[in-house]
Protein backbone atom coordinates (compact mmCIF):
# COMPACT_ATOMS: atom_id res chain seq x y z
CA UNK A 1 0.00 0.00 0.00
CA UNK A 2 1.38 3.52 -0.64
CA UNK A 3 1.04 6.20 1.76
CA UNK A 4 1.21 9.78 0.15
CA UNK A 5 1.05 12.60 2.38
CA UNK A 6 -0.28 16.33 1.16
CA UNK A 7 2.46 18.89 1.60
CA UNK A 8 1.47 21.27 4.43
CA UNK A 9 3.75 23.64 4.24
CA UNK A 10 1.67 26.17 7.31
CA UNK A 11 1.84 23.30 9.69
CA UNK A 12 4.96 23.79 11.43
CA UNK A 13 4.69 26.29 14.31
CA UNK A 14 5.19 24.25 17.15
CA UNK A 15 3.61 24.34 20.19
CA UNK A 16 5.67 25.95 23.11
CA UNK A 17 3.34 26.98 25.49
CA UNK A 18 0.91 25.52 27.73
CA UNK A 19 -2.47 24.49 26.10
CA UNK A 20 -5.72 22.87 27.12
CA UNK A 21 -6.66 19.55 25.85
CA UNK A 22 -10.12 19.39 25.93
CA UNK A 23 -10.99 15.77 24.96
CA UNK A 24 -9.07 12.85 26.75
CA UNK A 25 -10.39 9.49 26.93
CA UNK A 26 -9.80 7.76 30.63
CA UNK A 27 -10.21 3.92 30.71
CA UNK A 28 -10.38 1.49 33.46
CA UNK A 29 -7.23 -0.58 33.67
CA UNK A 30 -9.43 -3.63 35.20
CA UNK A 31 -13.24 -5.23 35.12
CA UNK A 32 -13.43 -4.48 38.57
CA UNK A 33 -11.53 -0.99 39.16
CA UNK A 34 -15.36 0.47 39.88
CA UNK A 35 -15.96 -1.71 42.44
CA UNK A 36 -14.97 0.19 45.67
CA UNK A 37 -17.32 3.18 44.37
CA UNK A 38 -20.58 0.99 43.76
CA UNK A 39 -22.55 -0.95 46.56
CA UNK A 40 -22.31 -4.59 46.10
CA UNK A 41 -25.39 -5.17 44.88
CA UNK A 42 -23.97 -3.69 41.58
CA UNK A 43 -21.37 -6.09 41.39
CA UNK A 44 -23.21 -9.04 41.09
CA UNK A 45 -25.57 -6.87 38.57
CA UNK A 46 -22.50 -6.81 36.67
CA UNK A 47 -20.39 -10.29 36.66
CA UNK A 48 -24.09 -11.77 36.08
CA UNK A 49 -25.91 -9.60 33.43
CA UNK A 50 -22.68 -7.67 32.21
CA UNK A 51 -23.63 -3.95 30.84
CA UNK A 52 -26.83 -4.14 28.40
CA UNK A 53 -26.96 -0.87 26.33
CA UNK A 54 -29.54 0.27 23.64
CA UNK A 55 -28.65 -1.75 21.04
CA UNK A 56 -29.20 -4.87 19.72
CA UNK A 57 -25.61 -6.33 20.43
CA UNK A 58 -24.97 -8.51 23.94
CA UNK A 59 -22.32 -5.93 24.36
CA UNK A 60 -19.20 -4.08 22.97
CA UNK A 61 -19.85 -0.68 20.53
CA UNK A 62 -22.68 -0.84 17.58
CA UNK A 63 -19.87 -0.89 14.81
CA UNK A 64 -16.83 -2.40 15.17
CA UNK A 65 -13.41 -0.50 15.20
CA UNK A 66 -9.97 -1.37 13.57
CA UNK A 67 -8.44 -1.27 16.96
CA UNK A 68 -9.09 -1.81 20.47
CA UNK A 69 -10.65 1.36 21.73
CA UNK A 70 -10.01 2.72 18.45
CA UNK A 71 -6.65 3.79 19.95
CA UNK A 72 -3.15 4.48 18.53
CA UNK A 73 -1.15 1.39 18.43
CA UNK A 74 1.50 2.84 20.65
CA UNK A 75 -0.69 3.82 23.48
CA UNK A 76 -0.53 0.60 25.34
CA UNK A 77 0.79 0.96 29.00
CA UNK A 78 3.93 -0.61 29.23
CA UNK A 79 2.41 -2.68 32.64
CA UNK A 80 -0.50 -3.32 30.90
CA UNK A 81 -4.34 -2.83 30.51
CA UNK A 82 -5.92 -0.90 27.58
CA UNK A 83 -5.43 2.31 26.33
CA UNK A 84 -5.65 5.28 28.39
CA UNK A 85 -6.01 3.14 31.75
CA UNK A 86 -2.24 4.72 33.02
CA UNK A 87 -1.96 7.72 34.29
CA UNK A 88 2.14 7.75 34.38
CA UNK A 89 1.96 6.70 31.10
CA UNK A 90 -0.48 9.20 29.76
CA UNK A 91 1.74 11.65 31.66
CA UNK A 92 4.43 10.46 29.50
CA UNK A 93 2.92 10.32 26.38
CA UNK A 94 0.22 13.52 26.55
CA UNK A 95 0.39 15.90 29.23
CA UNK A 96 4.49 16.11 29.83
CA UNK A 97 5.30 16.33 26.12
CA UNK A 98 3.20 18.94 25.02
CA UNK A 99 3.01 20.90 27.63
CA UNK A 100 -1.09 20.38 28.77
CA UNK A 101 -1.82 22.80 31.22
CA UNK A 102 -6.09 21.20 31.27
CA UNK A 103 -6.89 18.16 30.33
CA UNK A 104 -10.59 17.77 30.47
CA UNK A 105 -11.58 14.01 30.53
CA UNK A 106 -14.58 12.62 29.23
CA UNK A 107 -14.93 8.93 29.83
CA UNK A 108 -17.26 7.03 27.15
CA UNK A 109 -17.90 3.79 28.73
CA UNK A 110 -19.68 5.61 31.75
CA UNK A 111 -23.08 3.83 31.82
CA UNK A 112 -25.25 6.64 30.07
CA UNK A 113 -27.77 4.86 27.52
CA UNK A 114 -28.15 1.65 29.65
CA UNK A 115 -31.30 0.03 29.49
CA UNK A 116 -31.22 -0.65 33.79
CA UNK A 117 -31.83 2.99 34.87
CA UNK A 118 -30.69 2.27 38.39
CA UNK A 119 -27.61 0.33 37.17
CA UNK A 120 -27.25 3.32 35.10
CA UNK A 121 -27.05 5.80 37.71
CA UNK A 122 -25.06 3.40 39.90
CA UNK A 123 -22.42 3.48 37.46
CA UNK A 124 -22.20 6.70 36.65
CA UNK A 125 -21.53 7.88 40.38
CA UNK A 126 -19.30 5.50 40.52
CA UNK A 127 -17.06 6.60 36.93
CA UNK A 128 -17.56 10.28 38.54
CA UNK A 129 -15.91 9.08 41.68
CA UNK A 130 -13.38 7.22 40.15
CA UNK A 131 -12.52 10.10 37.89
CA UNK A 132 -11.13 12.29 41.50
CA UNK A 133 -9.87 8.70 42.97
CA UNK A 134 -7.25 8.26 40.05
CA UNK A 135 -6.83 10.50 37.41
CA UNK A 136 -7.35 14.54 39.41
CA UNK A 137 -6.68 13.75 42.88
CA UNK A 138 -3.16 12.38 41.21
CA UNK A 139 -2.64 15.56 38.73
CA UNK A 140 -4.20 18.44 38.94
CA UNK A 141 -4.03 19.54 35.33
CA UNK A 142 -6.76 16.65 34.47
CA UNK A 143 -10.22 18.06 35.61
CA UNK A 144 -12.94 15.77 35.15
CA UNK A 145 -16.47 15.33 33.30
CA UNK A 146 -19.87 14.62 35.28
CA UNK A 147 -21.42 11.81 33.41
CA UNK A 148 -24.64 11.00 34.32
CA UNK A 149 -27.56 8.18 33.53
CA UNK A 150 -28.78 10.43 30.82
CA UNK A 151 -32.09 8.51 29.61
CA UNK A 152 -33.25 9.36 33.39
CA UNK A 153 -33.64 12.79 33.52
CA UNK A 154 -34.30 13.54 37.81
CA UNK A 155 -31.36 11.26 38.57
CA UNK A 156 -28.80 12.84 35.84
CA UNK A 157 -29.59 16.10 37.81
CA UNK A 158 -29.25 14.50 41.51
CA UNK A 159 -25.72 13.64 40.82
CA UNK A 160 -24.83 16.94 38.42
CA UNK A 161 -26.51 19.27 42.21
CA UNK A 162 -24.49 16.68 44.32
CA UNK A 163 -21.33 17.53 42.23
CA UNK A 164 -22.11 21.04 42.80
CA UNK A 165 -19.05 23.26 43.52
CA UNK A 166 -16.52 20.11 43.16
CA UNK A 167 -13.30 21.72 41.54
CA UNK A 168 -12.67 18.50 40.13
CA UNK A 169 -15.68 18.99 37.51
CA UNK A 170 -15.78 21.52 34.82
CA UNK A 171 -18.72 20.32 32.59
CA UNK A 172 -21.35 17.95 32.25
CA UNK A 173 -21.21 15.27 29.99
CA UNK A 174 -23.29 13.76 27.06
CA UNK A 175 -23.39 11.74 24.61
CA UNK A 176 -24.59 12.45 20.84
CA UNK A 177 -26.82 9.19 20.24
CA UNK A 178 -29.98 9.04 22.74
CA UNK A 179 -33.06 7.49 23.25
CA UNK A 180 -34.73 10.90 21.72
CA UNK A 181 -33.50 14.45 20.21
CA UNK A 182 -31.09 15.71 23.03
CA UNK A 183 -33.87 18.92 22.89
CA UNK A 184 -36.63 17.17 24.04
CA UNK A 185 -38.41 17.67 27.45
CA UNK A 186 -37.05 14.37 29.14
CA UNK A 187 -33.64 16.05 28.88
CA UNK A 188 -34.42 19.76 30.53
CA UNK A 189 -33.69 18.76 34.20
CA UNK A 190 -30.11 17.84 33.16
CA UNK A 191 -29.74 21.58 31.69
CA UNK A 192 -31.63 23.16 33.97
CA UNK A 193 -28.96 21.67 37.09
CA UNK A 194 -26.15 22.49 34.76
CA UNK A 195 -27.31 26.12 34.75
CA UNK A 196 -27.74 26.43 38.49
CA UNK A 197 -24.58 25.30 39.09
CA UNK A 198 -23.15 26.81 36.18
CA UNK A 199 -21.15 24.28 34.25
CA UNK A 200 -21.28 23.66 30.54
CA UNK A 201 -22.20 20.75 29.16
CA UNK A 202 -20.71 18.82 26.19
CA UNK A 203 -22.15 16.53 23.84
CA UNK A 204 -19.45 14.14 22.48
CA UNK A 205 -19.84 11.63 19.72
CA UNK A 206 -21.22 8.13 19.71
CA UNK A 207 -23.48 6.85 22.48
CA UNK A 208 -26.69 4.41 22.32
CA UNK A 209 -30.13 4.86 21.46
CA UNK A 210 -31.55 1.74 19.83
CA UNK A 211 -31.24 3.40 16.44
CA UNK A 212 -29.49 2.74 13.29
CA UNK A 213 -26.04 4.68 13.31
CA UNK A 214 -27.07 7.09 10.33
CA UNK A 215 -30.65 8.83 10.00
CA UNK A 216 -31.22 6.37 6.68
CA UNK A 217 -30.33 3.38 8.56
CA UNK A 218 -26.78 0.57 9.33
CA UNK A 219 -23.81 1.64 7.24
CA UNK A 220 -21.34 -0.91 5.39
CA UNK A 221 -18.59 0.45 7.12
CA UNK A 222 -16.85 2.06 9.77
CA UNK A 223 -15.65 5.13 7.63
CA UNK A 224 -19.25 5.92 7.24
CA UNK A 225 -19.97 5.88 11.37
CA UNK A 226 -16.80 8.11 11.61
CA UNK A 227 -18.44 10.92 8.80
CA UNK A 228 -22.09 10.15 10.25
CA UNK A 229 -21.11 11.60 13.89
CA UNK A 230 -21.55 14.97 11.75
CA UNK A 231 -24.71 14.36 10.56
CA UNK A 232 -26.08 13.43 14.07
CA UNK A 233 -24.47 15.97 16.16
CA UNK A 234 -26.72 17.93 13.68
CA UNK A 235 -29.69 16.41 14.51
CA UNK A 236 -28.76 16.98 18.30
CA UNK A 237 -28.21 20.95 17.46
CA UNK A 238 -31.33 20.88 15.38
CA UNK A 239 -33.29 19.88 18.35
CA UNK A 240 -31.78 21.82 21.23
CA UNK A 241 -32.53 24.93 19.62
CA UNK A 242 -35.79 24.19 17.86
CA UNK A 243 -37.26 22.93 20.96
CA UNK A 244 -36.57 25.92 22.99
CA UNK A 245 -33.80 24.89 25.34
CA UNK A 246 -31.58 27.65 24.94
CA UNK A 247 -34.53 29.90 25.05
CA UNK A 248 -35.22 28.02 27.86
CA UNK A 249 -32.03 28.55 29.78
CA UNK A 250 -30.30 31.43 28.57
CA UNK A 251 -27.40 30.81 30.77
CA UNK A 252 -26.71 27.31 29.15
CA UNK A 253 -23.42 26.66 27.20
CA UNK A 254 -23.02 23.51 25.20
CA UNK A 255 -19.82 21.96 23.71
CA UNK A 256 -20.02 19.98 20.29
CA UNK A 257 -17.18 17.16 21.00
CA UNK A 258 -15.80 15.23 17.75
CA UNK A 259 -18.21 15.34 15.23
CA UNK A 260 -16.57 18.41 13.93
CA UNK A 261 -17.61 22.21 12.73
CA UNK A 262 -17.14 23.10 9.38
CA UNK A 263 -20.81 22.16 9.23
CA UNK A 264 -22.14 24.26 11.51
CA UNK A 265 -23.13 27.47 8.95
CA UNK A 266 -24.71 25.41 6.71
CA UNK A 267 -27.16 24.33 9.66
CA UNK A 268 -27.67 27.49 10.61
CA UNK A 269 -27.99 29.08 7.38
CA UNK A 270 -30.65 26.20 6.48
CA UNK A 271 -32.46 26.72 9.88
CA UNK A 272 -32.68 30.73 9.39
CA UNK A 273 -34.09 30.35 6.16
CA UNK A 274 -36.95 27.45 7.33
CA UNK A 275 -37.02 29.34 10.02
CA UNK A 276 -38.33 32.26 8.15
CA UNK A 277 -41.29 30.10 6.80
CA UNK A 278 -42.32 28.26 9.68
CA UNK A 279 -41.46 30.53 12.71
CA UNK A 280 -45.33 29.82 13.45
CA UNK A 281 -44.61 26.02 14.59
CA UNK A 282 -42.01 27.36 16.94
CA UNK A 283 -43.49 30.99 18.46
CA UNK A 284 -41.69 30.30 21.81
CA UNK A 285 -38.06 30.97 20.03
CA UNK A 286 -37.20 34.64 20.15
CA UNK A 287 -34.45 35.17 18.15
CA UNK A 288 -32.65 33.19 14.58
CA UNK A 289 -31.53 29.54 14.90
CA UNK A 290 -28.09 30.63 14.06
CA UNK A 291 -28.33 33.18 17.01
CA UNK A 292 -29.04 30.99 19.03
CA UNK A 293 -26.01 28.75 17.76
CA UNK A 294 -23.43 31.30 17.95
CA UNK A 295 -24.23 32.45 21.53
CA UNK A 296 -24.39 29.32 23.29
CA UNK A 297 -22.09 26.71 21.01
CA UNK A 298 -18.41 25.71 22.11
CA UNK A 299 -16.94 23.52 19.58
CA UNK A 300 -13.50 21.28 19.89
CA UNK A 301 -11.24 20.13 17.30
CA UNK A 302 -10.41 16.05 16.74
CA UNK A 303 -11.90 15.97 14.01
CA UNK A 304 -10.95 19.19 12.64
CA UNK A 305 -12.46 19.79 8.91
CA UNK A 306 -9.06 19.99 6.68
CA UNK A 307 -9.98 22.31 3.21
CA UNK A 308 -7.39 22.45 0.65
CA UNK A 309 -7.99 26.54 0.73
CA UNK A 310 -6.98 27.34 4.24
CA UNK A 311 -8.90 30.91 3.83
CA UNK A 312 -12.06 28.27 3.82
CA UNK A 313 -11.45 26.67 7.00
CA UNK A 314 -10.92 30.54 8.41
CA UNK A 315 -13.85 31.86 6.48
CA UNK A 316 -16.06 28.91 8.90
CA UNK A 317 -14.06 29.73 12.12
CA UNK A 318 -15.24 33.39 11.66
CA UNK A 319 -18.75 32.47 11.80
CA UNK A 320 -18.31 30.47 14.87
CA UNK A 321 -16.02 32.95 16.54
CA UNK A 322 -12.60 32.12 17.39
CA UNK A 323 -13.55 32.93 20.65
CA UNK A 324 -15.64 29.27 20.67
CA UNK A 325 -13.10 26.99 19.31
CA UNK A 326 -11.23 24.50 21.87
CA UNK A 327 -8.39 22.21 20.91
CA UNK A 328 -8.70 18.79 21.13
CA UNK A 329 -6.47 15.83 20.63
CA UNK A 330 -8.69 12.85 21.36
CA UNK A 331 -6.04 11.00 23.02
CA UNK A 332 -5.57 7.84 23.04
CA UNK A 333 -7.18 7.35 19.86
CA UNK A 334 -5.91 6.43 16.50
CA UNK A 335 -7.38 9.94 15.23
CA UNK A 336 -4.63 11.73 17.67
CA UNK A 337 -4.29 15.24 16.43
CA UNK A 338 -1.02 16.69 17.47
CA UNK A 339 -1.08 20.22 18.39
CA UNK A 340 1.35 21.36 16.57
CA UNK A 341 0.21 20.37 13.18
CA UNK A 342 -3.68 21.69 13.86
CA UNK A 343 -3.61 25.20 12.65
CA UNK A 344 -2.15 26.08 9.82
CA UNK A 345 -0.47 29.73 9.14
CA UNK A 346 -2.18 32.93 8.88
CA UNK A 347 -3.35 32.37 12.45
CA UNK A 348 -2.96 35.82 14.95
CA UNK A 349 -1.36 35.26 18.10
CA UNK A 350 -4.24 36.22 20.14
CA UNK A 351 -6.40 33.89 17.75
CA UNK A 352 -3.78 30.82 18.58
CA UNK A 353 -3.56 31.38 22.17
CA UNK A 354 -7.13 31.26 22.43
CA UNK A 355 -7.22 28.22 20.66
CA UNK A 356 -5.04 26.81 22.70
CA UNK A 357 -5.87 27.63 25.97
CA UNK A 358 -7.71 31.06 26.70
CA UNK A 359 -10.68 29.90 25.37
CA UNK A 360 -10.97 26.72 27.29
CA UNK A 361 -9.51 28.37 30.62
CA UNK A 362 -12.53 30.77 29.90
CA UNK A 363 -15.24 28.24 29.52
CA UNK A 364 -14.20 25.83 32.57
CA UNK A 365 -13.68 28.71 34.88
CA UNK A 366 -9.99 27.48 35.17
CA UNK A 367 -7.80 30.40 36.82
Amino acid sequence: MNVQFRPEPSASVSVKTAIADCDIHPARATKDELYPFMAKRWHAHLETYGIQAYHGMMEGPPYPKAQPNASRRDAWPPEGGPQGSSLSFMQKQLLDPYNVALGVLNPLASGQGLRNQDFAGALCVAINDWQIEKWTSKDTRLKASIVVPTEDGAAAAAEIRRRAGDKNFVQVLLLSRNVEPLGQRRYWPIYEAAQEIGLPVGVHAFGFGGNPLTPSGWPSFYIEEMVGHAQCQQTVLASLVLEGVFERYPKLKMVMIEAGFGWAPSLGWRLDKNFERLHSEVPHLKRKPSEYIRDHVWWTTQPMEDPERREHLFQVIEWIGWDKLLFATDYPHWDFDEPSRVLPAGVSDANREAFYLGNAKKLYGIS
